[in-house]
């Protein structure tokens, strides 16, 4: 979807869902209505969702804003990173190979296998006892 310079784009990882803008700007990058030093104090997962970014030197090209729910803080940073990648790549097409080649544009699909009934978990059994 491209309105006016704005690109949008939705990221996922585990149960992180980012809803990602990308607009011409200096570089800001909001979260929730946040500075992102706010909603993510670890120092790592700011790096991990500023990657494509950083990998296509473009920080102080766009301004990013961020709509992030579900999963926890790296799922998140996850979630992040794959929006703006995915953002990116409407943007500026002829960056896709650099950001493929990093391997950003790939969605993580691991996400927590779900219970199944009468047992203890997703795979781990009651213990059997034939007496």
């Amino acid at each position: 979807m491209e309105k006016e310079n704005v690109f949008y784009a939705t990221g996922k990882r585990k149960n992180g869902i980012a809803r990602t803008w990308l607009t011409p700007g200096s570089g800001k990058i909001t979260v929730n209505a946040k500075p992102v030093e706010e909603v993510f104090p670890n120092p790592m997962a700011r790096l991990v969702l500023a990657a494509p970014l950083a990998l296509t030197e473009l920080q102080e090209s766009y301004d990013i804003d961020v709509k992030v729910k579900g999963g926890g803080i790296m799922g998140q940073a996850g979630a992040i990173r794959h929006g703006i990648t995915k953002a990116l790549l409407l943007a500026e097409p002829e960056l896709r190979d650099v950001l493929k080649r990093a391997g950003f544009i790939t969605r993580d699909s691991r996400i927590k296998e779900r219970k199944k009934y009468g047992q203890k978990g997703a795979r781990a059994r009651f213990q059997f006892s034939k007496r």
